[in-house]
């Protein structure tokens, strides 16, 4: 039976949960920090390394409404609508790749940003960026039903 005192010995010393943000391969390959338990670390910027899959539905469904954003668009401007968006009617104009490419690309890395920024707490609206995934999933419906309807005219 070993004493108490040989196994803090074999303790580094370093705390672990000094680290608020976690090393690239567990961002990548997953880890075990999935909540923030102390009210002190609440108020500030951590960084989970293991997401809920309730995040990462709100995040397939961002990317596939605006897929089907893009696709619409896609269509709705070969019919004589214009893109409204001067960065996006500039691919546009390019090549229906490069508008489509551009598209998922920023709408992805805005996702993965929401990710790893989602239990940072924004103090003056008073809210944690997680909640701001259903009203981006509204916004983009509500896009989409418009143009779904304009199509079908």
């Amino acid at each position: 039976m070993q004493n108490h005192s040989d196994s803090s010995n074999k303790r580094s010393g370093l705390d672990r949960r000094k680290r608020k943000i976690p090393r690239l391969k567990y961002l990548l390959f997953g880890g075990q920090r999935k909540m923030i338990r102390r009210g002190e670390d609440k108020q500030q910027m951590t960084i989970l390394d293991n997401y809920s899959p309730r995040l990462l539905t709100f995040a397939l469904i961002i990317l596939t409404l605006s897929l089907a954003d893009g696709f619409f668009t896609l269509h709705l401007t070969d019919h004589g609508a214009i893109e409204a968006n001067p960065v996006m009617a500039y691919f546009l104009d390019l090549s229906p790749w490069a508008f489509m490419s551009v598209k998922y690309l920023l709408t992805s890395l805005s996702v993965i940003c929401f990710l790893i920024l989602n239990n940072l707490y924004i103090k003056p609206f008073g809210i944690r960026v997680d909640r701001f995934f259903p009203a981006i999933i509204a916004v983009f419906l509500v896009v989409v039903f418009w143009q779904f309807f304009h199509t079908i005219k």
